[in-house]
């Protein structure tokens, strides 16, 4: 897989551009970041497995989704805060930045993938609402594993073909992770075709996933425009706005990085967006999907209570 970089076995990664002070700032920005999302995801993950009122389908996607975003933000961030902290250590080797690649793009996938289900889940919880766990019973379990087995295999011939091109300009990548453009960036061959086929792919994968989504928010939409009560309008409303706000910050970074023709655009643009999708979207996660949520909150406020008194006694 990686013959054609053979002449080259280590990478250089510049990660981000400034003053040691701002290394500093960033450091404890994303350390924070980080540590916030590792906890209220695995908050949800514990939750949803542990209390027997969460066994539905929406609450599997979501559980499935929250260890989706842990894997996702901890195949680049550990690494990317160990390069703020300690500049010198920014070194990859060919075989480590090959699997952090296949990884953030599997794991990506694969999210984009349960999100279409997840849109389909919320469209039959609003729309069909005493149907909803016939309907989606028989289907979620499945929606998910065909979500996490296309994510690992769909990813498979995108990253063998980026190793597959000479590398003999530079081994410095302007990124803080092994990105893709980065890579194809730094080849002596002409991969246009290649660069090509890769949108091609990332248009059917993205927008695949997309479509499910935009026609299942609006039949949403158009229920809840029909609900009688101005709160009850209000409420609805409320809570697709904040899970509309994860999916435009989601796709709309998935977008600007992969649906391209040229996938060498400037680096700086590329590292904001892929800041959106490793730092910011899961970080959002707990709060977008829990806060509004009452019954998760009271499961979660009942769990705490049990741990109290286990510890108490």
């Amino acid at each position: 897989m990686l013959g054609n970089y053979s002449s080259t076995t280590e990478f250089f990664l510049l990660g981000f551009p400034g003053t040691q002070e701002v290394y500093h700032i960033l450091f404890a920005t994303f350390f924070f970041l980080y540590s916030v999302t590792l906890m209220g995801n695995m908050v949800i993950i514990i939750t949803v497995c542990v209390d027997k009122r969460l066994k539905s389908p929406m609450y599997f996607f979501l559980g499935h989704l929250s260890v989706l975003e842990v894997l996702i933000t901890s195949t680049a961030v550990p690494f990317m805060l160990e390069g703020l902290l300690l500049p010198s250590t920014q070194l990859i080797s060919l075989t480590a930045c090959a699997a952090q690649l296949y990884l953030y793009l599997s794991l990506g996938t694969s999210e984009l993938a349960l999100m279409g289900g997840m849109a389909v889940d919320h469209y039959v919880a609003v729309c069909h609402p005493l149907r909803n766990n016939i309907i989606m019973s028989s289907h979620t379990c499945i929606w998910v594993i065909v979500s996490w087995g296309f994510g690992f295999i769909s990813e498979i011939w995108p990253v063998y073909v980026t190793f597959q091109v000479t590398c003999c300009k530079s081994n410095v990548l302007d990124h803080f992770y092994c990105d893709r453009g980065q890579l194809l960036k730094v080849s002596c061959d002409d991969t246009l075709f290649t660069e090509f086929i890769l949108f091609l792919m990332a248009v059917f994968i993205i927008t695949g996933s997309l479509i499910p989504m935009i026609v299942s928010y609006a039949y949403i939409i158009s229920t809840i425009l029909k609900i009688p009560s101005a709160s009850g309008r209000r409420k609805s409303f409320s809570t697709c706005a904040s899970h509309f706000t994860y999916v435009v910050i989601g796709y709309g970074s998935c977008l600007f990085l992969y649906v391209k023709p040229k996938q060498t655009q400037a680096a700086e643009y590329n590292r904001v967006a892929s800041l959106l999708v490793l730092v910011v979207t899961p970080f959002l996660n707990p709060f977008i999907f829990t806060l509004r949520n009452n019954k998760f909150i009271q499961a979660f406020g009942d769990g705490m209570k049990r741990c109290y008194q286990l510890l108490k006694s």
